[in-house]
């Protein structure tokens, strides 16, 4: 039924509503290919820019993705749920797992180490800084790679004095990751706040994650805390939006 409200909506967006309905309801499985141009044309009787927008739209909503010469598919990766509460326990880390263990199972996941190194000063965001309470940190950059696809842009920052002469001073922070280093120096993180924001990408941004046009990245800005209220770790995420489902569990 055609609504007034529907009525107003351009064509192309009302067009990718119906693929986006039978996208939801498994007309169209993952990987499957989606009507073409011409197809769309012929059964909505719209010119060709119209139906190429509505494509459009449902690649920048990630739902769809275009191959050369092919089509225009739905899109096969499988949203990464991340559950924020469970993936920071100490069962987790603390048994020697990854805090990813907790969002995909068995899925293939591969942890591109950008660079860690020792900094200072101006190269210190004045956010870190006022949260560690110190200029002198040491820095892990990485990118995580899910099922051959970028996920994830993270960059950690740790006390320099905390973290001096242990393993996430190198590449391989060893079992249970960097939070199961900081207990055995018996700053194991007791607490965590997180902020979260959406925005569009940079260039940048975009090349690094892959990101179809118009895809946003959302923004997690996570500080760690030891049991006696200090700040153990600065962790800055940026997702690709349109990879991701955010849960959290609380009780009433």
């Amino acid at each position: 039924m055609t609504t007034a409200g529907s009525a107003r909506e351009p064509k192309y967006q009302r067009i990718a509503g119906a693929l986006r309905r039978d996208i939801a309801e498994g007309r169209y499985a993952p990987g499957e290919r989606l009507p073409g141009e011409n197809d769309l044309m012929a059964e909505h009787a719209v010119a060709r820019m119209t139906a190429r927008q509505a494509l459009a739209v449902l690649q920048a909503e990630g739902l769809a993705e275009a191959r050369k010469g092919a089509g225009v598919f739905v899109r096969e990766f499988e949203p990464i749920r991340r559950r924020g509460i469970q993936r920071l326990s100490p069962e987790q880390w603390g048994s020697g797992r990854s805090v990813w263990d907790a969002d995909i199972a068995e899925r293939d996941l591969a942890v591109e180490v950008i660079a860690v190194s020792e900094v200072s000063g101006d190269e210190v965001p004045s956010a870190v800084v006022n949260i560690l309470g110190t200029a002198e940190v040491w820095l892990r950059r990485r990118r995580f790679v899910l099922d051959g696809k970028p996920v994830m842009l993270s960059v950690s920052y740790f006390p320099a004095a905390l973290v001096a002469g242990t393993p996430i001073t190198e590449t391989d922070t060893g079992p249970g990751g960097a939070y199961a280093r900081l207990a055995e120096r018996g700053h194991a993180p007791e607490h965590f706040r997180e902020e979260i924001r959406s925005r569009m990408p940079t260039a940048d941004e975009a090349l690094r994650l892959k990101l179809a046009a118009g895809t946003p990245v959302m923004l997690i800005w996570r500080t760690a805390f030891s049991a006696e209220g200090t700040a153990v770790e600065v962790n800055e995420m940026m997702l690709d939006a349109a990879s991701y489902v955010l849960e959290y569990d609380f009780e009433g």
